[in-house]
């Protein structure tokens, strides 16, 4: 795959880019989509622009024609990332029922976990690394959406509609108990042997687990 030629106006640094043609917007999706599976499998530090070349097909000065190096495309990546991590948490309704605004957001995030487990271990990674590249994500945006489900738990605490539990630790415990059938597959799969899918059976035993910490 011969990547296409920049033009002036690109090299200049133009305030007018000029837009990408189908072939680009194509091979640069190309190159994401393998470098999610080698950052998912190998971590940051691990993976390699040759291993993501050859994932995506590409030559590796192909490659370098789109993005400018590794920190580049992982950017990318968690860029396009954050705000999907987000979405669950927005969508909890504080004029809803209590337990069964808390039990759909649980729900979200398992399906997260079985939709997007590549892009689970992604964060993960980044996570366990101190978040060098998406602290300002953790501190501001998350932190303030976190803060703000918080206060609308201890609201529903107060008013008695569920039992007195922590609510940031209610938050990092659906997280635990969710994520970890993306970021542990492995794992799971080697302990409950072939025929069984790492999430059988977690919706039910969780739901049973929240159903009956929450009941006021």
């Amino acid at each position: 795959m011969t990547a296409p030629r920049s033009s002036t106006a690109q090299k200049s640094g133009s305030a007018r880019p000029v837009p990408r043609s189908r072939i680009q917007k194509r091979n640069r999706q190309i190159i994401l989509e393998a470098a999610l599976e080698v950052f998912s499998t190998h971590g940051f530090r691990g993976a390699t622009l040759d291993q993501i070349a050859t994932e995506a097909g590409l030559s590796k000065p192909n490659l370098l024609y789109y993005f400018e190096g590794k920190e580049d495309i992982h950017r990318e990546l968690l860029t396009q990332l954050l705000d999907t991590w987000l979405a669950p948490l927005r969508l909890l309704d504080p004029e809803g029922e209590p337990r069964t605004e808390i039990m759909e957001y649980m729900r979200r995030k398992l399906q997260m976990s079985r939709d997007y487990p590549r892009e689970s271990r992604l964060f993960a990674n980044e996570i366990l690394q101190g978040a060098p590249r998406i602290e300002g994500f953790i501190r501001n945006d998350l932190r303030g959406q976190v803060d703000d489900t918080a206060d609308m738990l201890q609201r529903w605490v107060d008013q008695g509609r569920i039992a007195p539990v922590d609510p940031y630790h209610l938050i990092f415990s659906i997280w635990a108990l969710t994520q970890h059938y993306a970021d542990f597959a492995a794992q799971i799969a080697l302990i409950r042997g072939a025929g069984h899918e790492p999430h059988d059976g977690a919706e039910a035993f969780l739901e049973h687990l929240y159903s009956r910490l929450l009941a006021p």
